[in-house]
Formats: structure tokens, C-alpha cells, sequence
């Protein structure tokens, strides 16, 4: 079994680059997933945020969810519950940062910082996907784009121990219906598995590092040459939970997203199996309603409806 994929950002300026490129490519068409170290996001800054998520978890949510979590476990239909904390926090095209309760000054400063910044990893690495998928530099971003940019979010996360995690996950398996998802996880505590040939690998916390995994428009994008892949988080028993952060750069909501010409390829002069045409707030009409679902009947899905 190959080993997880972790790129060294490091690497890309000097003679290992195109290895590592070629690293990068590798995991985007077998894995969906793969983890940057030296992504240009300061140490310091990654410590402050994890401090300041688990403070506020615990100051401001863990009593909520203590509530939750006495009612889930009388629940029977447990199969459908997902044992998380969560808020959400929109950057683009508008922010909402100021609208979200209970957040201190600094958080919301120390938030809105972090977001600038993984936008940047984001957009530098559409420019790498571009690269290796022979695609002018700037293809993906503009397909993103619609009218008025792409949208980018992120879901902050906490996991607290679970007393059944044979019971209920953390997060239901599913595949994310966006464009690029950057994670940055706990390092202390597990949870994170991705369903590769058949088998639920875990995700290995790396310290300071960001998980990079791909979602369903960049698998529509390249007519399925990259593929967002099925991954879950799995409960833990003890320890102090585990800490989330994904964000998720995405098409804007009117982006019609399609196959790149260049990648649909043709054979004996008809083209292969081409991915659904369709406008992005479309898709993720039917996504909410199927998220734990098969991704390919969504696909089927769009295509009889653009």
C-alpha cells in the first residue's frame, strides 16, 4: 500500500520540482487527498487559531453540545446523526465574520487573517493543478469565477469524545461538492479516513500541516481524470476531542461548470464519457439533499437537467 501523500511546498523551488509536481498530479488522480507542509501559513498564526477554536469551543459551545449529545444517545435512529460542533463562517464574496455570535474581537481578527491566508494556498494551488492538467494558469480560478467571484467558506469543527463511536461518526462518509476543501486538523487526535480501493485509510495528523482533498466540480472540471473521493470522520472514546477546520473554495453560485474542452478526450472521432454541464447553485440544491449519498447519481442528475 502506498503511503499518504504529503507534498513539501519547499520543494517546488528548487531541482525537486518537477517530482514534485509529479507527486502532486499522483495524488490528485489516486488519492483525492493529499497533506502540504511549507505552504507559507506561519507556524505561529496555525497555534493561535487552534488555541482560540478550542477556547471558544469550550467557552461557548461544549455546554450546548453536552445537551445535544444527552438527547442523541436516546436517540434509535443514531445511523443519521453526526456527533460534531459546528459554525460556519463565509469570507466570499461577502463576509459574515461580524455576524456570528459569541466570537471575541481577537477570534474574528485572528479568523478573518487565516482565511486571506488559505485563500492564497488555495489560488497558488489551482495554479499547480492547472499546470499539470496542461490548462492555461489561470482556468480553474476562472471557472470558479461566475459573476462575482468564487465563494470560500469554512466549518469549524469540534469532535468532542463520543461514549458509543461504535454507534455514531463524527461526520457521515461523504464526498465534499465544492472545488477545493484545505483542512487544518488537530495533530494530537485522529478521526479523519478517506475510502480508497475498498478501504478506510486514516489521514495522518501532521503537525502545522494543511490536508488538501478535492471535490466533486474539480472531478466534473477534468471529465474525472481527478476525483473527490468518500471520506468520513470516525468518533473517539477519550482523550479532549478532536479540532476541525476546513475551508472550502468553491464556484460562485451562477458558475456553469463543464468539462475543460482540452480534457475531453476523443476516440475514433466521438468523445468519451463527458461529465454534466450545469450551474453550480443547482448542483448544490440536489447536494444538500443527498450529501451521504452516492456522488454519481448526482452527476446523472445534473445531466438531465441543464
Amino acid at each position: 500500500m502506498e503511503s499518504f501523500p504529503v507534498i513539501n511546498m519547499r520543494d517546488l523551488e528548487g531541482e525537486e520540482r518537477c517530482a514534485t509536481m509529479e507527486l502532486i498530479a499522483n495524488a490528485c488522480e489516486n488519492w483525492g487527498f493529499f497533506e502540504l507542509l511549507n505552504h507559507g501559513i506561519e507556524h505561529e498564526l496555525m497555534d493561535e487559531v487552534e488555541r482560540m477554536t478550542k477556547e471558544h469551543y469550550k467557552k461557548c459551545m461544549e455546554k450546548r453540545f453536552i445537551e445535544f449529545a444527552d438527547m442523541t444517545l436516546d436517540d434509535p435512529d443514531t445511523e443519521n446523526i453526526d456527533w460534531e460542533s459546528t459554525f460556519f463562517l463565509r469570507h466570499l464574496p461577502t463576509s459574515n465574520l461580524s455576524e456570528i455570535p459569541d466570537l471575541s474581537d481577537d477570534y474574528r481578527k485572528m479568523m478573518k487573517e487565516f482565511a486571506v491566508k488559505l485563500e492564497k494556498v488555495a489560488e497558488g494551488l489551482l495554479e499547480l493543478l492547472c499546470e499539470n492538467l496542461g490548462l492555461e494558469k489561470r482556468y480553474l480560478k476562472n471557472a470558479f469565477h461566475g459573476s462575482k467571484g468564487p465563494t470560500f467558506g469554512t466549518k469549524v469543527s469540534n469532535y468532542p469524545p463520543c461514549p458509543r463511536p461504535d454507534l455514531i461518526k463524527g461526520l457521515r462518509a461523504h464526498t465534499d461538492a465544492g472545488g477545493l476543501i484545505l483542512l487544518f486538523q488537530d495533530d494530537q487526535v485522529s478521526g479523519l479516513q478517506l475510502l480508497k480501493d475498498g478501504h478506510w485509510l486514516d489521514v495522518p495528523p501532521l503537525r502545522h500541516s494543511i490536508v488538501i482533498n478535492l471535490g466533486d466540480q474539480l472531478e466534473v472540471i477534468t471529465n474525472g481524470r481527478y476525483k473527490s473521493v468518500m471520506h468520513r470522520v470516525v468518533s473517539q472514546s477519550n482523550g479532549d476531542g478532536r479540532m476541525s477546520i476546513a475551508s472550502f473554495y468553491n464556484p460562485g453560485s451562477d458558475a456553469v461548470i463543464y468539462p475543460a474542452p482540452e480534457l475531453v478526450e476523443m476516440v475514433a472521432g466521438k468523445s468519451s464519457e463527458v461529465y454534466p454541464r450545469f450551474v453550480f447553485e443547482d448542483y448544490m440544491k440536489l447536494y444538500v439533499e443527498q450529501k451521504f449519498k452516492a456522488k454519481e447519481p448526482r452527476f446523472e442528475a445534473m445531466k438531465a437537467s441543464f
